[in-house]
């Protein structure tokens, strides 16, 4: 990953509005309407959805603590999708005129700022490939084993175990099932030992099998940090950057 100056963490602790509540269920950006920020996901899920012809929602993304929202319609007019509380949360307003101002001021934060959007790009290929050629079984395996890796880096699992507030509906609409068919899904996997629900909360149970059973490669994040900007004010050594841009 990269490290960060003083003056570089400033910014990024800066880089939001004071932040506000969203409810469950609240709008927060409806597709179509005009484009003059992004958001920081301080707490709470979100959906970034998209409507289409034959009023179907298809779940583009689901938003976790630490997701940055509505940057893909950075580059449109007007939003491509609509984000939507999944739980009651905590968000940040980011004006665009705000992000144009890192290029100039903080140009190492908007390269991270950059790489992110980019790790982005690659999630929605991954989610993209499964939909279109795996089961329902692969499909699960693979948004469940997502979930719990994005959340263990922002610390919000313990062990295999994970809070997962989104109905089995929410769960079909990101995956391209109904909700029936999610039923099934989850109910064969854990008959077949794989994972285990009480409640909201599910674990993993077993991990290498569900790792066998995704389509999709492991990832994670990385780059070469040397052709970043310079850190402002001297490098800062973090536990990783993400977490700086999260905080």
């Amino acid at each position: 990953m990269a490290s960060l100056g003083a003056n570089d963490i400033a910014t990024l602790r800066g880089l939001g509005d004071a932040a506000v509540a969203v409810r469950r269920h609240e709008t927060i950006r409806r597709e179509g309407q005009p484009v003059d920020s992004i958001w920081l996901m301080l707490h709470g899920w979100v959906a970034s959805s998209m409507l289409l012809p034959g009023g179907q929602r298809q779940i583009v993304k689901v938003h976790i603590a630490g997701d940055m929202l509505g940057t893909p319609s950075m580059a449109l007019q007007r939003a491509a999708d609509t984000l939507t509380a999944l739980t009651d949360g905590w968000i940040a307003r980011v004006p665009l005129a705000r992000v144009r101002a890192l290029f100039d001021q903080a140009p190492r934060v908007a390269a991270l700022l950059l790489m992110a959007v980019q790790w982005e790009r690659v999630a929605l290929m991954d989610a993209v490939a499964a939909i279109g050629k795996t089961s329902a079984r692969e499909r699960l395996a693979a948004f469940l084993l997502d979930l719990h890796q994005r959340l263990t880096q922002v610390g919000l699992t313990q062990g295999a175990r994970f809070d997962l507030p989104l109905t089995q509906e929410q769960i079909g609409d990101a995956l391209g099932l109904t909700s029936v068919h999610v039923n099934r899904t989850i109910r064969a996997l854990e008959r077949e030992g794989m994972i285990v629900r009480h409640g909201q909360t599910v674990t993993l149970h077993d991990l290498p099998m569900l790792q066998r059973l995704s389509p999709l490669p492991r990832r994670a994040p990385w780059f070469d940090a040397d052709w970043l900007p310079a850190a402002i004010d001297g490098a800062v050594a973090d536990a990783g950057t993400a977490r700086a841009m999260r905080a």
